[in-house]
């Protein structure tokens, strides 16, 4: 993999640390294990894991989550804590947008506030699908479109949210159905409120 700048390395020893980041983790997880029928014989991917606070809320219901993400500070984070995670964990340090996972399947693909550092959505709809298992799922969750005011620095940020439509039309162009958005969270933020949608689809069988 070619050498890049981690734009998160300054954040992650502190990522964790608001609680603002920890109760919108936990309240997409909830939503997830509420749409979602896991079972500890799942293994799942984090797609830009991070430090791993999805992953942690998730950890209890699965056998296994793949941490996958492109910064090497915070895949050491999670490594950091990873024995205090209910399932087993695996961190992997790729891009996935340009590096391929080989031989690798999985029952689900989880993430959050990750696909919008994605610069090509359609091609990583199609990626995404093609790491999955038959009627495997994808849970995702990102922010509703916003005026580019929830990043206070918006390098490495391709999209400000998105409009529901829009990707659901890009998972049915990649052949995933049973499409849903629900609301799962708020950000609250001095100058305004975001909201942040989880998406749930199954790849076609």
């Amino acid at each position: 993999m070619e050498k890049q700048t981690d734009l998160f390395a300054h954040k992650s020893k502190k990522w964790d640390i608001s609680s603002r980041r920890v109760q919108n983790a936990k309240a997409i997880a909830e939503v997830i294990v509420k749409n979602i029928k896991l079972d500890k014989e799942m293994e799942l991917m984090d797609l830009g894991a991070g430090t791993g606070l999805l992953s942690y809320f998730i950890a209890p219901f699965v056998k296994k989550i793949v941490a996958v993400d492109n910064s090497p500070s915070m895949l050491l984070e999670f490594d950091n804590k990873c024995d205090e995670f209910a399932c087993e964990t695996e961190a992997i340090l790729k891009d996935i947008t340009k590096d391929s996972i080989e031989g690798r399947q999985f029952d689900g693909i989880i993430s959050s506030m990750t696909i919008h550092h994605v610069k090509d959505i359609a091609a990583l709809f199609h990626k995404l699908a093609s790491l999955l298992k038959e009627n495997g799922f994808i849970a995702i969750a990102d922010l509703d479109s916003e005026d580019g005011s929830f990043h206070s620095d918006n390098t490495g940020v391709f999209h400000h949210g998105f409009d529901r439509e829009t990707l659901k039309k890009f998972a049915e162009a990649s052949g995933f159905t049973d499409i849903h958005f629900e609301t799962a969270s708020t950000i609250e933020k001095p100058h305004r409120d975001f909201t942040v949608f989880l998406m749930t689809a199954r790849k076609a069988g």
